[in-house]
Parts: C-alpha cells; structure tokens; sequence
C-alpha cells in the first residue's frame, strides 16, 4: 500500500470515473428517453465483469483460504463477518426509521390516486416454497451452474470447500494451492484491464439512467426517493466515515475515501454488487486489508450483506403504512420493521429472487394485499442504484472492521498482501 503517492495520481481514475459519469448524466438530461441508444455500451462493461467475477471469486476465495495457516482464524473471520453484518444492518434500518418519522415518504396525492395505482401481480418464484430456495441459493444441481453469476452464493460455498481440501491435502495439495495463487493473479490482471473501459461503461449507463428515470424520481415518488437519496448519501459519509475512523482511526479515513471512489462509482452505475466485487477487492487491497479477510468477506458480502436494501426494506414498510393510512409507530411495530429490514438485507437477498421474496414478506406479514406489490417494487427500482452503492461499499467497510478485532488497531500497517 502507496499511502504517499500524490494526490493527483492517486486520485487520477477516480477524477476520470466521475468525469465521464457528469457527462453521462448531461447526455441522459438532453436526450431523455433516447438515451437509450447509449445502453449497449455500458452493457458491454457489465457483460465483461460478470464474464470475468464467477472465475475471479472462485480463484480468490479458495487461494485465500488454502493459504491460510491455521483454520481457527477462518472461522472467526466469518464469525466476525455475520456479527458486523447485522450491527451495521440494525444501524442503516434504525436510521431510516428516525427519517421516516421525522419526513413521512407519502403525501396525500398517492393515497388518492390509489386505486388507478394498483395491479395485480403474480409470480410463481416469489411462491416457491422457501426450504427450496434456500437449497438454490446455496448448493447447484451441477458443476456447470457453478459457473454464473446466478448461483453466486453456491460458488462461494463450493470455493471454500475447495480451499479447505486443498489445505487439508497438505504437501499433496501444494502444486494445485499454487494454481491458485496464480489463478488469482491472472484474473486480478484481466479484471485491471477491463475497468480502463470503465469510464465508457459506467458514462453510458448513467447517461441511460438519468435519460429513462430521471423524470419518474420527480413524480409521486419524488417525497419517498427524496428521503432515500438523502439518507443514503449520509449514510454513505458520515455511516462509513465512521467505521472506518473505528477500524483504524483518523487517518484510516483519508486512506479509505483515496481508494474507495472507483468500488462506488461502479456499483452506483451498474446496480450490481456482485459487479463491484473486482474494484472492490482493489480497494480493499490499496486500503491494506489482509488479503484472507477481504477475499472470503467481500464475495460473501456481494450476497448476503446489504444495508442498502435495509434502508429501502424500512422505507417500503413505511411507506405502505402511508398508502394504506396505517399508524408506523409503536416500540413493536418499529422493533418488527427493524428486524424484517435485517432478514431483506442480510438473509433473504441471498436468496434467488430475494428482492420479489422480501417484498412478499413485508405484505405478509403486515397483511396488505398482493395487489400493493407494484408500489414498492417500483420503490426498489427507483432506490436501486444508491441503495446498491452502500451495499457494496459496506462490504468494504465491514472488511475494515473485521481486520480490526483480528488484527489490532495497527492491522493495516503491514499492507494489503499479509
């Protein structure tokens, strides 16, 4: 780790990031709906990450955990790992909460127009049986479908079995534990050569972005998503400002906000943390992370961590009280917000379909009508892009914490690679 590189260099890609996204986000404002036509150039930046992380989490995972010395250390990093999971979750939900009451994400025109808002939605894999999902969600049928970013959860599950022989294999496993680590290095390598191409991916997506949504975040949405874009972005800051200051103090925060742009940008445009686990890793790497903590902590997190989709669980709870002219208050029914936003955001996205799954059991289990699913899936649509950047950013944050407890106030002194 470079921490007295000048500013300029070290700042160089994420100042070319943000250029081409505030020219991007010109485009889509001039062409509106026609900016479409700048669509096929951020997907192609999408394609090639998602074509390049199945085998870039596989090789990372799997030499990281064969690498590692002593196992005890791999249990608590993933112990750890789930107990700053749910903290940091508990913290966005509560968070959005306090927003809610203070700013109320409903005004009158949507209780209104109500009934020209609803439609009947149904779908067969939100009423799959849940024990099957799980199944889905951590084990495939065939070693094939390992091999997407479908099944990304089960990859993981099988890369750190796959780490775990290879350490058990001792001497007999030394030479396949080396096609590791060189796997691992030629697919950082081929992930360092498509984010040149991010600037025109990540320019072209928000041109599209801000061209197709922009108009919907200023219509009867406009109170809920100016609730949510606010409290993310402090979030954002001051939330992640935060624990990095807890993870390693003052100067841990210049150093985490240096290396941390690139990781945002990417989620922000593309709306998939799985997408961002690349750059993320890269981040982790420059912020001095230990490389056996940021490669089994961040994959995971791609799945099963996301405080993003806390605060829009929250939101989406509050805001069917809103339509529906129910009473969001009460120490249980805040407590039971809270701890449904935690399954959304840290149990059920995991979960194939846990966005659809989520939603259904916030119906459920408050009892609106399925036809009220429209509504807030229309909210996570909205949310999606900011809610998908503090999710793949707390991953890194939450990396940062980990090697805290592990390693001591002076964990990132040693590096990135120890």
């Amino acid at each position: 780790m470079n921490i007295k590189s000048p500013p300029l260099k070290s700042y160089f890609f994420s100042i070319l990031l943000i250029f081409s996204i505030l020219i991007g986000s010109a485009l889509g404002i001039v062409l509106k709906k026609d900016a479409t036509i700048l669509k096929p150039f951020g997907d192609i930046f999408l394609n090639l990450l998602f074509t390049a992380v199945v085998p870039l989490v596989f090789f990372s995972m799997s030499s990281a955990v064969a690498g590692m010395g002593d196992l005890k250390r791999l249990g608590r990093i993933m112990g750890w790992m789930m107990l700053v999971f749910v903290a940091t979750g508990i913290i966005s939900s509560t968070l959005m909460v306090v927003g809610v009451k203070i700013f109320p994400p409903v005004d009158e025109k949507m209780v209104v127009d109500l009934k020209g808002t609803l439609s009947q939605v149904t779908s067969a894999s939100a009423q799959q049986n849940v024990s099957q999902q799980i199944v889905k969600a951590f084990t495939a049928p065939d070693f094939s479908e390992l091999l997407s970013k479908k099944n990304m959860l089960a990859l993981i599950v099988f890369s750190l079995l796959m780490g775990l022989a290879t350490s058990a294999a001792g001497e007999k496993g030394r030479l396949f534990g080396q096609f590791l680590l060189s796997g691992n290095a030629v697919m950082t390598k081929v992930m360092g050569c498509i984010m040149w191409y991010a600037p025109v991916g990540l320019g072209a997506y928000f041109a599209y972005l801000v061209g197709v949504f922009g108009p919907e975040l200023l219509g009867s949405y406009g109170r809920a998503m100016a609730l949510y874009y606010s409290l993310a972005i402090f979030y954002f800051f001051a939330g992640f400002s935060f624990y990095a200051y807890l993870s390693a103090g003052l100067s841990n925060i210049k150093i985490f906000w240096m290396n941390i742009i690139p990781a945002a940008l990417t989620a922000l445009a593309t709306g998939s943390s799985v997408a961002t686990i690349p750059a993320n890793l890269e981040a982790a790497k420059k912020i001095g992370i230990p490389e056996d903590i940021r490669e089994v902590i961040i994959p995971i997190g791609a799945t099963i961590h996301m405080e993003g989709s806390c605060l829009a669980a929250i939101l989406k709870i509050a805001f069917l009280f809103g339509i529906f002219q129910m009473d969001f208050s009460g120490a249980g029914t805040i407590i039971t917000a809270i701890a449904v936003a935690i399954l959304c955001g840290t149990v059920i996205s995991g979960i194939p379909a846990g966005g659809m799954l989520g939603e259904m059991l916030i119906i459920t289990l408050y009892g609106f009508p399925l036809e009220a699913m429209p509504l807030i899936t229309m909210i996570g649509t909205l949310v999606d892009p900011p809610a998908t950047m503090v999710n793949a950013v707390g991953d890194n944050v939450s990396s940062m914490m980990v090697a805290r407890v592990l390693g001591g106030k002076d964990w990132n002194n040693n590096g990135g690679n120890s």
